[in-house]
């Protein structure tokens, strides 16, 4: 058997993804004039926030902003790519649809993982890099950013994707044990809050948070998805400074661990004809 082109099966994707989008073309525009009054409404909520304080826990505005630039581009990888296709997959147990994935001759969690793309969240991905530009030209960045700066910022970006991507996959895999997971994708969405700010705005407070610091920074790593590569664009000293060794095991790690636990999954599974 012919091994697929994956490549090409991901154009195929991408080009599906956007037929359907423009057959209901209102619903797209829709989309994006909504995500961008969010962002607006971020971007003044926080300007309101340091009018009145010059700086939080060593971030000052621009520096922030350049920290929830990074932070919307992963989001926003994840939830145009991913999202659709993992919360779909409970749908395809239901409906015996599982079993035509199966017979394909292309590995299932591909299929599963990028079959649709949500091109209307994709598209804010423009607001993020003018967001990112607009802050680096306010701190004056660009004529001290190296290109190596730029390489590891990309790397981490993809691994931030990466270890969201393997917290996903594996909360969508339980549906084929509990057939329905709405609840742990409840679950996904308030942990992954804690990743929207920086990892240092716990320092100094109370035992509860530094508790949070500390679970959220070594035994599930989200709050250095968005702080590592945040610093690393920024030019900001990490503190302590192997929390990037900290955040590529533990993507690499989540890697292997959601492979097997969605292969385990699928020997679970018993098919509609079955």
């Amino acid at each position: 058997m012919a091994t697929p082109h994956y490549y090409r099966v991901l154009r195929i994707f991408a080009r599906n993804s956007l037929v359907r989008e423009m057959q209901f073309r209102g619903n797209f525009l829709i989309t994006v004039v909504s995500n961008a009054l969010w962002f607006s409404a971020q971007l003044i909520l926080f300007n309101i926030i340091y009018g009145n304080v010059k700086e939080i826990n060593g971030w000052s505005r621009y520096e922030f902003f350049a920290f929830m630039a990074t932070g919307m581009l992963i989001n926003k990888l994840i939830e145009s790519i991913f999202m659709p296709n993992c919360a779909n997959f409970s749908e395809l147990i239901r409906t015996g649809n599982l079993d035509f994935a199966l017979l394909k001759p292309i590995d299932t969690q591909f299929l599963i993982s990028f079959e649709k793309l949500d091109l209307a969240r994709l598209t804010d991905l423009v607001f993020a890099l003018s967001l990112l530009g607009y802050s680096l030209a306010q701190l004056d960045a660009f004529s001290r950013i190296t290109v190596m700066q730029v390489v590891m910022y990309l790397l981490l970006i993809g691994l931030g994707v990466t270890f969201f991507y393997s917290l996903m996959i594996t909360l969508a895999s339980t549906s084929i044990w509990f057939g329905r997971n709405q609840g742990l994708y409840d679950f996904w969405f308030y942990v992954t809050i804690f990743a929207r700010y920086p990892r240092s705005i716990y320092d100094g407070s109370s035992g509860f948070g530094l508790a949070l610091q500390s679970v959220f920074s070594y035994l599930l790593p989200i709050l250095l998805v968005v702080t590592v590569p945040a610093h690393v664009i920024l030019d900001k000293t990490l503190n302590p400074s192997w929390l990037t060794a900290v955040m590529v095991l533990s993507t690499i790690v989540g890697l292997f661990v959601s492979r097997a636990v969605f292969h385990r999954a699928l020997m679970s599974y018993r098919s509609a004809s079955s």
